[in-house]
């Protein structure tokens, strides 16, 4: 879901294991959108319905993160008036874009990077299922899309196939398809991070907040991995080759908060997703949590207490990004 064919000449393995990681993204969204945990109408497009059913705490985690992410980011385009950017990196089989146009909230831009393999996918799909496609075409002036083996670009969306690790290439190709470095950009990574080295992470949130002057980045991933619980996760990816290069980095929320504060970044906040369970509006956390019957509440407590979300900010020109927090009025 993150990194891509890699330029250090290492073997291709554990990055094919990465990339298996977005399809199984995928299918628990798909899954709990089943549920009716959110609304998705278009997920089903990039996934089929899975044949087991997933496990009602990981339901909820979904909904979790799924609900934070877009709060944070919602948050954002409106402090910005949707005069923004954002650079979705890992973006995997995500269906943001179409959210934010249905609900009138599309930046002046939005870039997906992903590996190459993810992007010639998902961009056969697009162009398969009319109703990923239309929306790409209405908001896109002429009548010709750019699509090459593994780019789309239109006007509001491009989709570039790309290794994260490359910083100097990235940049320079998101110029290309049309990144304006004066514009506020919000930058997004889920699970993806945790796939580099700690040194290679480091590269990547660094180079935006020298770029531009007004920036959000938001990063979900794994945190506290050092205890039982977290070490097995951790055996778990390495049983399907999947090695957390980043590890080291998760922690504790202080290390995850820690590395944006020494990359450039002015404002850093961090909280563990069972503390954002605890923060979202309890009316709708009350409503799904009618939908299944959870057994063990610690199961659910364990699995968030071993993630987190952290935003980080710069705010040169003062739209009051820094202010973004959960339970905030922005969010209502």
């Amino acid at each position: 879901m993150a990194t891509n064919h890699s330029f250090t000449g290492s073997d291709d393995t554990a990055d094919e294991a990465v990339r298996s990681t977005c399809d199984d993204a995928t299918i628990c969204k798909r899954f709990a959108v089943s549920k009716k945990y959110w609304k998705d109408p278009y997920i089903q497009y990039f996934t089929k319905q899975p044949n087991e059913s997933k496990a009602p705490e990981i339901n909820r985690g979904y909904y979790a993160r799924v609900m934070a992410v877009n709060l944070l980011l919602d948050a954002f385009i409106k402090k910005t008036n949707c005069n923004c950017q954002v650079i979705n990196l890992g973006a995997g089989l995500d269906t943001m874009f179409w959210r934010l146009k249905d609900q009138n909230m599309l930046p002046i831009k939005y870039f997906e990077v992903d590996f190459p393999a993810i992007v010639m996918r998902k961009i056969h799909l697009i162009k398969t299922k009319s109703p990923l496609s239309i929306s790409i075409i209405e908001t896109h002036s002429s009548s010709g899309l750019l699509i090459d083996g593994c780019s789309m670009d239109s006007d509001r969306y491009a989709i570039i196939g790309q290794d994260l690790r490359d910083h100097p290439t990235l940049l320079e190709r998101l110029k290309r398809f049309g990144l304006d470095t004066k514009l506020p950009t919000l930058l997004l990574t889920e699970c993806v991070l945790v796939y580099m080295t700690p040194e290679q992470s480091a590269g990547l949130i660094k180079w935006p907040s020298s770029v531009f002057s007004t920036s959000m980045f938001i990063n979900y991933e794994q945190v506290n991995m050092t205890d039982r619980f977290g070490q097995v996760m951790i055996e778990n990816l390495q049983r399907r080759q999947c090695s957390l290069a980043g590890v080291d980095v998760c922690q504790t929320l202080e290390t995850q908060k820690e590395r944006f504060l020494l990359n450039g970044w002015d404002n850093a906040n961090v909280l563990d997703m069972m503390t954002v369970y605890n923060s979202l509006p309890q009316a709708d956390v009350h409503g799904i949590e009618q939908l299944e019957f959870l057994d063990e509440k610690e199961l659910l407590q364990q699995l968030l207490q071993h993630y987190c979300i952290c935003w980080a900010t710069k705010d040169s020109e003062d739209y009051g990004i820094a202010d973004i927090m959960f339970g905030a009025s922005d969010f209502h």
